[in-house]
């Protein structure tokens, strides 16, 4: 049997146990418009869900939408974000993004992969996440600290480099698992999988993961 059907074989049962414990997921970022998600995501960078859904009400009841925001000061944005961290970088980029979708996409986030990755404050895994929430697809798989994380615990990769971890969980997991996997492995990392304390004992994947701490046997 070759190794990736191996892996394959355990990614499928590991999938299967999770969307078990979790059920139907959704996006933890609250948003009304695929331009809205974008701002958002990229806000989210080295800062959790709960904060920005903080920020993100009155952020957006100043400046609902891409002309709005392409307008905005920027001192002004960065009074509205800075608690969610980095926030000279972040209110520059979303400004610059604002301005670059007013000019050239009609004020919307273009449903183009490869064009989102261009764009200001927009990578990989931002551009996989607007794609997966706003647009039902799943060109690839969004890796955050946690996909990296929980992936090599699972010795699905070695690597830390999101790019080859994400490439990698895409050789493993068939397409179908791409869009929910993600969100699937964020929820199990912040319930169970903690990365200082991970509670191995009660982990609906422990028989399926190599990494997991065996109880002693007394």
């Amino acid at each position: 049997m070759k190794p990736e059907t191996t892996l394959t074989r355990r990614a499928e049962k590991i999938f299967a146990a999770l969307r078990a414990e979790f059920g139907a997921i959704a996006c933890p970022l609250n948003f009304q418009t695929t331009e809205q998600l974008a701002v958002a995501v990229i806000l989210s960078a080295q800062c959790t869900d709960e904060r920005v859904n903080l920020v993100t009400p009155a952020l957006f009841a100043h400046f609902p939408d891409m002309p709005a925001l392409a307008a905005a000061p920027v001192a002004e944005l960065e009074r509205l974000i800075y608690s969610t961290g980095f926030y000279r970088n972040k209110a520059k980029n979303i400004k610059a993004l604002a301005e670059i979708l007013v000019r050239e996409h009609d004020g919307k986030i273009p449903q183009n992969f490869e064009l989102l990755t261009k764009l200001p404050g927009i990578g990989r895994k931002t551009a996989n996440v607007i794609m997966a929430e706003a647009f039902h697809e799943a060109p690839g798989i969004t890796v955050d600290t946690h996909v990296k994380r929980i992936a090599k615990l699972l010795h699905f990769t070695q690597s830390d480099n999101a790019v080859i971890v994400e490439r990698e969980l895409m050789k493993i997991f068939p397409r179908t698992m791409w869009r929910d996997l993600p969100l699937l492995i964020i929820f199990h990392g912040r319930k169970t999988c903690i990365a200082r304390r991970p509670r191995c004992g009660g982990c609906t994947l422990a028989k399926l993961c190599p990494s997991a701490i065996k109880p002693i046997a007394l």
